[in-house]
């Protein structure tokens, strides 16, 4: 135990945050292989074995669905439920006003958003285990060896114990380790997912299936997803900030820049309209039904279609511009503008300033709106209309990417935060010596 302590004693606050995070990931990934109580994975699994969207589905939950391991909901109830409270937070007056109260507001809305989400759990949970018992025998093996009222409490409590589970732990990643919880642990499920999509690609360019240009086209495309990726989520508009001169100040140290990004709602957007999409299918696979209707909306939500596409293109737009709102506030940033002596050339502090502010925002976002679609929809496009062989989703690049982005972007922060402590805990020390 004195070891344990002594090793950790010897870190830095950035090191010690990054063996909590691989620490955590690691936990997360041993848990997603604990398998549900009385259930056979194996007849199961063929139901998973696809590029649709169950098989977005699994790849988000690292596998786990497949396997159906107690953490097989995954955190997708959580971002669920945080769909449900950001838009109940536009519509209801009571919580807008929670968003308003700062950081106690804000452990509210994490609050209601939990309690949400094992609600939206506990239903998921039943239909998952009402559908395992119901499901027909696979080459003889049934998929839950003993149905009944005890099975289905079982299987209702051991998913709602695993999801809680992971909200905690992205919690804990977000407080103690580096970078978001959520979206590590979505970004941890699609890397351990990878290398299986990458052997089924080699298997078909060795079976003939995919030939050497189709492969080379394969990844040529992936890369260059990648660099777009990473060209515009780095990408802002710089917009020029003037403060009053000061007796001691240069007009140099007057200036400033305040930056907006091209994709200021990050990979929110595609996340949240992802999460809605596999709903349909979460149904249709649970869920069985000769109605007329429901046969029509299945078809018309079927992964690939042009409606389909058509439908997540409108939710990707609608939540990226919903995200930017909640993140960027023109009315909040103009107030501190105009409190700290800053203006913007050319145009007047107050609502003018929020005026332009909101122009600019919302012509930043719609460019971050086409760029998000393109890159989640042409990978769909291209696989389900030119049978390109693609084994990883436009989503999932660009969830995997931004992570990489924003995580390094800590890193970096906190690595320039220690320098600065060095530095001025150096200056204190001359200035004693000096005294």
């Amino acid at each position: 135990m004195v070891g344990i302590k002594n090793f950790f004693a010897g870190m830095s606050d950035l090191q010690k945050r990054i063996l909590f995070t691989l620490f955590a990931l690691i936990t997360y990934r041993i848990g997603s292989f604990i398998p549900l109580p009385g259930v056979n994975a194996s007849a199961v699994l063929h139901l998973f074995d696809n590029t649709g969207m169950m098989g977005m589905f699994d790849m988000f939950s690292g596998g786990s669905m497949s396997r159906m391991s107690v953490l097989a909901l995954n955190i997708l109830p959580y971002i669920s439920a945080s769909i449900v409270i950001q838009l109940m937070s536009t519509a209801s007056q009571s919580l807008a006003e929670l968003r308003k109260e700062g950081e106690s507001g804000r452990m509210k809305l994490n609050q209601y958003t939990r309690y949400l989400a094992i609600v939206l759990c506990i239903v998921q949970g039943w239909t998952i285990a009402r559908w395992l018992m119901t499901m027909a025998p696979v080459n003889g093996i049934a998929a839950v060896a003993n149905p009944g009222a005890g099975f289905m409490v079982s299987t209702i409590v051991a998913l709602v114990g695993g999801t809680a589970f992971v909200m905690w732990l992205a919690e804990q990643i977000t407080a103690r380790g580096i970078g978001n919880g959520p979206s590590l642990l979505i970004f941890a499920g699609i890397i351990a997912e990878a290398p299986g999509g990458l052997s089924k690609l080699i298997a078909l360019g060795n079976a003939g299936a995919a030939s050497p240009f189709m492969m080379f086209l394969i990844v040529g495309f992936l890369l260059g997803m990648i660099a777009l990726i990473a060209f515009v989520e780095q990408a802002q508009r710089r917009i020029q900030i003037l403060y009053p001169r000061g007796n001691a100040m240069s007009s140099m140290q007057n200036k400033s820049y305040l930056p907006v990004k091209i994709n200021m709602s990050g990979v929110m957007g595609p996340v949240f309209a992802s999460a809605i999409m596999t709903l349909p299918a979460f149904v249709a696979r649970f869920v069985q039904s000769d109605a007329a209707w429901f046969q029509e909306v299945m078809k018309f939500l079927t992964y690939g279609n042009w409606s389909y596409m058509a439908l997540y293109a409108v939710l990707i737009v609608f939540f990226s511009f919903f995200q930017t709102a909640i993140v960027f506030n023109s009315e909040e940033t103009s107030e501190q503008l105009k409190n700290a002596g800053g203006y913007i050339p050319g145009v007047r502090p107050g609502a003018q300033t929020q005026a332009y502010l909101d122009g600019i925002v919302s012509r930043t976002t719609a460019i971050g709106c086409v760029y998000l679609v393109a890159v989640c929809c042409l990978p769909i496009i291209l696989n389900t209309k030119f049978g390109m062989p693609l084994v990883v989703g436009g989503t999932s690049i660009l969830i995997i990417a931004g992570v990489v982005l924003d995580t390094f972007a800590q890193i970096q922060s906190h690595i320039i935060t220690r320098q600065y402590s060095s530095i001025i805990k150096k200056a204190g020390k001359k200035s004693r010596f000096r005294v």
